[in-house]
């Protein structure tokens, strides 16, 4: 039975913090933690199986606050049920160096699972958790032993659900049938610039129906609704949305109901106004119940039995089942192992492929070498050269799979990723085309942020692509993923730069982006691959070293141009060093020495070959620099007719040089 006095208790403790946090901020999100107490009272209270002292226990419950700007919300509750967030960090609500950011950001030890706050985006991870859960049941449950059987809970708010992400993310849910995923829609009717009748009149309840989704519509201020929704939902054979109907800004005399309540603080005068009619102290300020605590304290006791039960299964799974044991070992050991890095090193791989297609081997071997491996692609395995031959695809009936398929959903086949990385059982791995990325970048932001080693396999690199034109054709796509913090881009010229990309990939605590090309690629034998994780390389050095005319730096399939170029302009007693440069990232971490080695001061003109825009380059070659590059759209023609239509020949790069040094001179 719930105890009614308490979880009004609770809620109150949650909306008194939240008021009083972010009045002294003046800044921050009122609405939905007043309207959404009384739904995590209950779920924290009663449903979702946790131990904070324990926060990244395997089997834990999930907690998504997809809704980052109520974030006041999920620190009060985490609060309260003694994670590691102290009132003093309640206290200093969006101030620098406070855990208590403005929208949540993932620290495991802290009860927050992801970060979240670009809206949908939460939802779409909490369905990649939801399908990390069913694969590793699958993988790791028996008979005789239930490892893993959690949930996946996640609060959605009306600007949720208008986000596209939602619509993708949500159909592969229901078609994948994930009745681990629990969602809760807090329907209050307004968004920041309004009601949600001026821009939001769906039929919610059934959209969700279509994608095979159960619902359940209730009163979020009515305890006994939410916990017999919860209760239903959990013995659901469909993932469910629970529709919760609240008013947005519960209890303020003046603002509930509005958009006023959303995104504004309160106030003294109407934080009391509120604080007196729901029967919070007005003092002091940051008041918790002791029966709360004393609730909460209790709460923690019962879920350390739960882990103790928990640990005892884990022992007895082990002993009963080695090799289940040692797959759990393999799906928590995050980084490449040493034989593994020589297995990739030593691949046998066809010569003179596209490098698509080399990264397509490097993948074949990587899932046979590892379990954690899971590939996906938007609709386009078979182009960009991501399925695992040796695994079948993921569906409703069978989660042992390894391979997923994303459908045209570039977005939430992105943030999916996000959670499957979040899982921290599964190395996710996702492929569309590069002019595709744009769909994707603010789910890679999320990751890069985080952290999270997701790679991206982008392909169909540039223009020379040829006939599918301009729409498809990248151009300002490589300067874009290189503008992202933390995210590692390679564009590798051969097999050894594709080997030496996937290695070092695997050895990030980052996300990485591997740019490769549709067209064959020629192996160079100046290429390495252990170098790549350097970013920039000399592959040819300059005949006089101590007075070096031209050094080419140059990136995946224009790189043997390059070496192409050199060769000529030596035959003409011009000095020329040509650099691979596949991660301008890693290169950017590199000591000063080397890096000074690479662009040495001996260089007299530097001559960029990329056929992508020259936006970023010039930090390395500088302004007069020349730039054989893209700074237009492309054209639709075979991509041999492409590469003489912009200047991507060795006699039309010569001619350039040799105009612009005349220039310069």
């Amino acid at each position: 039975m719930i105890n009614f006095n308490i979880l009004k208790k609770t809620s109150n403790s949650i909306r008194g913090l939240s008021i009083d946090a972010i009045n002294k901020a003046n800044s921050g999100h009122p609405g939905l933690p007043l309207g959404c107490a009384d739904l995590i009272s209950v779920l924290f209270g009663y449903h979702l199986n946790y131990f904070s002292k324990k926060p990244n226990w395997l089997n834990r419950d999930k907690f998504i606050l997809s809704a980052g700007h109520g974030s006041m919300l999920q620190y009060s509750i985490l609060h309260l049920a003694q994670y590691d967030i102290s009132l003093d960090d309640i206290k200093n609500f969006r101030q620098l160096n406070y855990f208590t950011a403005g929208h949540p950001e993932k620290e495991i030890k802290k009860g927050v699972e992801t970060t979240t706050g670009p809206l949908g985006q939460g939802l779409a991870q909490a369905v990649g958790l939801a399908i990390a859960e069913k694969k590793s049941k699958s993988d790791l449950n028996t008979k005789e032993h239930t490892l893993i059987d959690h949930s996946i809970y996640c609060l959605v708010g009306d600007g949720c659900l208008m986000e596209g992400i939602s619509s993708e993310a949500c159909s592969l849910a229901g078609h994948l049938n994930c009745d681990n995923l629990i969602v809760i829609y807090d329907k209050n009717n307004i968004c920041l610039d309004g009601p949600t009748d001026e821009c939001f009149t769906e039929d919610v309840e059934l959209r969700f129906k279509s994608y095979n989704w159960e619902v359940i519509s209730i009163n979020g201020h009515d305890y006994n609704e939410i916990n017999n929704a919860l209760i239903k939902a959990k013995q659901a054979t469909k993932p469910v949305l629970i529709i919760a109907k609240t008013p947005i800004g519960y209890g303020s005399p003046n603002r509930s109901g509005s958009s006023e309540a959303h995104g504004k603080a309160l106030g003294e005068e109407e934080g009391n106004l509120t604080k007196e009619k729901l029967g919070i102290p007005l003092s002091p300020k940051f008041f918790v119940d002791p029966e709360v605590t004393t609730f909460f304290s209790n709460k923690t006791k019962e879920s350390e039995t739960n882990y103790s039960q928990w640990t005892t299964t884990l022992k007895n799974w082990s002993t009963s089942y080695p090799e289940k044991a040692q797959l759990l070992n393999e799906l928590q050991t995050s980084h490449l192992s040493k034989p593994n890095k020589t297995a990739i090193k030593t691949l046998t791989i066809k010569p003179n492929l596209a490098t698509r297609a080399s990264s397509s081997a490097v993948i074949q071997e990587l899932a046979s070498l590892s379990a954690r491996i899971i590939g996906g692609s938007a609709d386009l395995s078979c182009s960009d050269s991501t399925f695992i031959k040796s695994s079948g695809i993921i569906t409703k009936d069978d989660f042992t799979q390894n391979n997923i398929k994303y459908g045209v959903r570039e977005f939430a086949m992105a943030s999916i990723a996000t959670g499957l990385s979040l899982s921290t059982l599964y190395q996710p791995f996702i492929g569309t085309f590069l002019t595709f990325s744009d769909y994707m970048k603010n789910a890679i932001r999320l990751s890069a942020l985080m952290s999270l080693p997701v790679i991206y396999q982008f392909t169909h690199d540039s223009i020379l692509l040829g006939e599918d034109g301009p729409t498809h054709q990248p151009v300002e796509h490589l300067a874009s993923l290189r503008s992202i913090p933390n995210l590692n881009v390679y564009r590798p010229a051969d097999t050894n730069e594709v080997k030496g990309a996937w290695i070092d990939a695997l050895s990030s605590n980052s996300p990485s982006a591997l740019i490769l090309s549709r067209q064959s690629c020629k192996d160079l034998d100046e290429t390495n691959i252990d170098n790549v994780s350097r970013g920039a390389y000399i592959v040819k050095n300059a005949s006089n070293e101590n007075s070096i005319d031209i050094a080419i730096l140059s990136t995946g399939s224009e790189l043997n141009l390059g070496l192409d170029v050199a060769k000529k302009l030596e035959k003409e007693n011009i000095s020329t060093q040509v650099v691979s440069f596949p991660s301008w990232e890693k290169f950017d971490t590199q000591e000063d020495n080397y890096k000074n080695t690479i662009l040495s001061k001996n260089i007299k003109h530097f001559v960029v070959i990329e056929a992508q825009s020259s936006f970023g380059w010039h930090k390395y070659a500088g302004n007069e620099a020349t730039f054989v590059t893209v700074e237009s759209f492309g054209l639709s023609a075979p991509g041999n007719v492409i590469a003489e239509e912009f200047g991507f020949s060795p006699e039309a790069i010569i001619k350039k040089i040799k105009s612009n040094l005349v220039l310069i001179s």
